[in-house]
């Protein structure tokens, strides 16, 4: 099938951003989006997925491109953010290991059972057809889902698409960007997590996005004021400056501010990669850390051995600084809305939540629906 025609009917239903990780099975699609269209290059298939869900709660209509294999990493965004959430993505997954053909040891499992997967995950999907009149008729079917707040996927056998070359406008070089860093000075007065939420909320405005990772963060922040441009994510854990990242590319107007937990950065790090790499200046990052797993009794992380301001300024963030007290919070929050730049602030807080803690009464997909009425106002 020519890919580049089978792209354009794609953006012509209004499909132009993507986000994925490279598979040669999809190869001409991804050239295709690089050279006509948005797209961001995700370090793994789970941040993908979130990516493209930020851009499409930002009022995006969103592609995510993966390997059959990085379909297992998906599985935690795809079923815990995509469906409770009914965020509509279109995604397209390759099918290595295709039962009859032969191929590298390691897909034959997920050869088998990748159609399996797609249902068990309630996700209505199609082989993509190699021809382009049968394919736009699967198109219109997938739109139609879509337009539902449903995720459709293709699963795409080797040799459907023919060949697009990649054009030199791709960003493939390093970016000099100058690096504020500010390391620990003086003691950490350890406040709260509720303490340090209430100086966060008390500072939003008609501009501003919080964005809260799962766990008692985000039951804390709904706690502490629940507010229509609050995003209280569940589930899909590490994903939340990924969501911040899509949502802060596409809604540049915006202030999108991602508040994290140590347990859940950790567990995808990588993102701070592709943060740092596109840097979108109206986002700002938020880690409170104190070193435990605390929705789950408590237990520790492996926070403490890590330099995460390090870590964010050697990924690209344009700013990254050790917050030692609650009015440096204020500060620096202040500051950062005043002169916006892609910026990582770390804080250790104390262990321990609000004790009586409920969790948010709105259902997820309400969040998100709320939420894009703040952004269309």
């Amino acid at each position: 099938m020519n890919t580049a025609q089978f792209g354009s009917l794609l953006k012509e239903l209004g499909f132009d951003f993507y986000s994925g990780v490279p598979c040669s099975y999809l190869k001409s699609l991804i050239n295709f989006a690089i050279n006509e269209c948005e797209f961001v290059m995700s370090n793994n298939e789970g941040d993908a997925v979130a990516i493209a869900a930020g851009a499409s709660i930002g009022g995006k209509k969103s592609v995510v491109l993966m390997q059959n294999s990085g379909l297992t990493n998906a599985v935690s965004p795809l079923t815990s953010l995509i469906h409770p959430f009914r965020i509509p993505i279109l995604g397209f997954v390759s099918l290595r290991g295709e039962p009859g053909f032969p191929d590298e040891p390691q897909h034959e499992l997920m050869g088998q059972i990748t159609p399996e997967m797609l249902n068990l995950m309630q996700i209505k999907w199609d082989y993509l057809s190699s021809d382009l009149d049968e394919a736009k008729q699967q198109l219109q079917r997938a739109n139609q889902c879509i337009e539902q707040n449903q995720p459709y996927f293709f699963i795409v056998k080797k040799g459907t698409l023919a060949q697009v070359t990649l054009q030199d406008k791709q960003l493939n070089e390093q970016k000099t960007i100058p690096t504020i860093k500010r390391e620990k000075v003086f003691d950490d007065e350890k406040p709260s997590r509720y303490e340090a939420l209430q100086v966060i909320s008390a500072l939003r405005d008609d501009n501003t996005v919080h964005l809260a990772t799962t766990g008692k963060l985000g039951r804390e922040l709904y706690d502490v004021e629940d507010a229509p441009n609050n995003f209280y994510m569940v589930g899909s854990m590490g994903c939340i400056s990924s969501i911040g990242l899509g949502l802060a590319l596409v809604r540049r107007e915006k202030a999108i501010i991602a508040l994290d937990g140590d347990g859940a950065l950790l567990m995808r790090m990588g993102n701070l990669a592709t943060n740092g790499y596109y840097s979108p200046a109206n986002l700002l990052h938020i880690l409170l850390d104190n070193h435990i797993h605390d929705s789950t009794g408590g237990q520790f992380t492996v926070s403490p051995n890590v330099h995460f301001v390090d870590t964010a300024a050697a990924c690209g963030y344009e700013q990254s600084i050790y917050v030692h007290t609650l009015e440096e919070l204020t500060e620096y929050i202040k500051a950062w809305k005043q002169h916006q730049k892609l910026t990582f602030l770390y804080m250790k807080i104390a262990e321990g939540s609000k004790s009586g803690l409920g969790r948010p009464t709105i259902k997820p997909f309400e969040v998100k629906e709320r939420l894009q009425v703040f952004l269309d106002d």
